[in-house]
């Protein structure tokens, strides 16, 4: 059974039916949980379970959480930890916090999310950092050009305590929200079909002149101009589209974005030029969680904790075994399904592309952004900081083997 049948299993109509008895929310953690086949039947004991469970007693906070496009099909695809750190949460607090899980951009969307979060709409919201740029611009100290070299590196920040001073706190103080947890991966270029019948990309030089999407992250298109990629920017929503009709030639994104957001039939290569962060967050409504007891505080860090190594785990196979990110790809992958090629650049043209872009050669580019966040962190220099903290780990580390800490704890 291939992975597309496996999460289409069950027709939305019946997944709307069941919901009409037990709810969204417990329909959706129930089919989170399912990693093979899901029935009709099978989906309603598992919803009637969790509704039981959610509902054995009277909860003392009840959220809302905005999930952007996220539902329990593409969830499985990206695993960005959403739906499992809303059933630990609830389990671990015992019931005391209920949260009604809102994903399909029902309440919000990638680039509307973190807006919401702040003026109180939703308490907690899952989108990346890189859309969210738009209305929290301090998560830009992510995306400078090739200051992580790979997923490790993003995952040992994500867990160090110098995060806090580095990203957290700051993003806290100026914008009113708690960043709990990520997935990681780092961008490339995905082109569309136009490029079907041309040869693999195997140096940024074939990129030059084209048109592609970018996000809501200044920094991205700092670099996407150097490297002459000509950046435009178009929701996320719009994209498909925009890929489709061949508006533009390629899309800056991840892969498992590529494969969640059903982009891959219009993708022909998944270039991996890997030159800033991908990086899908859950963050909280800093006020809703100064709310909170101690007690529920600490079960909130020990549930993102928790999520922040299931997806550490969960989307490293994923990309693997459900997106089709390797060479070979898999069989019964999406982009094996979809004829998506990975396009994989030397180590040599990764660093030319480095030259071209990064702060480390290209300073002159990033002095008023650099100048601009160092001063919101503080005057910490924020990319050196960054740059350093994730060079204490060694560049062949895989992503799954990186260590686990509580980062808010020294």
């Amino acid at each position: 059974m291939t992975i597309q049948n496996k999460l289409n299993g069950i027709s939305r109509r019946d997944l709307f039916r069941v919901a009409g008895r037990y709810g969204m929310s417990s329909t959706l953690l129930a089919a989170g949980g399912f990693g093979g086949a899901m029935s009709l039947a099978n989906l309603a004991s598992a919803a009637e379970s969790t509704y039981d469970k959610r509902f054995a007693k009277e909860a003392k906070h009840t959220f809302k959480f905005g999930a952007s496009g996220f539902n329990a099909r593409n969830l499985l695809i990206e695993r960005a930890g959403a739906l499992e750190f809303c059933r630990d949460l609830e389990s671990r607090t015992d019931g005391e916090i209920r949260i009604e899980f809102i994903g399909d951009n029902q309440i919000c969307g990638q680039t509307s999310c973190v807006e919401k979060c702040q003026q109180g709409i939703v308490d907690f919201y899952a989108a990346s950092t890189q859309n969210s740029a738009g209305g929290a611009p301090y998560l830009n100290v992510l995306d400078y050009a090739y200051m992580f070299r790979n997923r490790a590196d993003q995952y040992h920040f994500l867990y160090s305590p110098a995060s806090q001073a580095l990203l957290r706190e700051p993003y806290e103080k100026r914008h009113g929200l708690k960043l709990l947890f990520s997935h990681a991966e780092l961008r490339g270029i995905q082109l569309g079909l136009a490029w079907a019948d041309k040869p693999t990309v195997t140096s940024v030089e074939q990129l030059a002149g084209t048109k592609n999407r970018v996000t809501g992250t200044q920094l991205g298109r700092i670099a996407m101009e150097a490297m002459n990629l000509n950046p435009v920017p178009v929701a996320w929503e719009e994209t498909l589209d925009g890929l489709k009709q061949g508006l533009i030639d390629g899309a800056e994104t991840w892969a498992s974005a590529v494969a969640y957001a059903n982009m891959a039939p219009v993708v022909s290569q998944s270039v991996h030029l890997n030159f800033f962060c991908g990086t899908e967050a859950t963050s909280m409504n800093a006020s809703v969680f100064d709310g909170l007891s101690g007690e529920l505080q600490d079960a909130v860090m020990e549930s993102s904790y928790w999520a922040q190594t299931h997806v550490q785990a969960a989307n490293e196979a994923a990309l693997v075994k459900t997106v089709g990110q390797s060479d070979p790809i898999l069989p019964g992958t999406i982009f094996a399904e979809n004829n998506v090629r990975n396009a994989f650049l030397s180590d040599d043209e990764i660093k030319k592309a480095e030259m071209m872009c990064s702060p480390e050669f290209q300073p002159q580019l990033w002095e008023q952004w650099r100048e601009r966040l160092n001063g919101w962190s503080g005057g910490l220099d924020t990319y050196q900081d960054i740059y350093n903290e994730v060079r204490t780990i060694d560049v062949n580390t895989k992503p799954e083997n990186v260590e686990p800490r509580r980062w808010w704890k020294a």
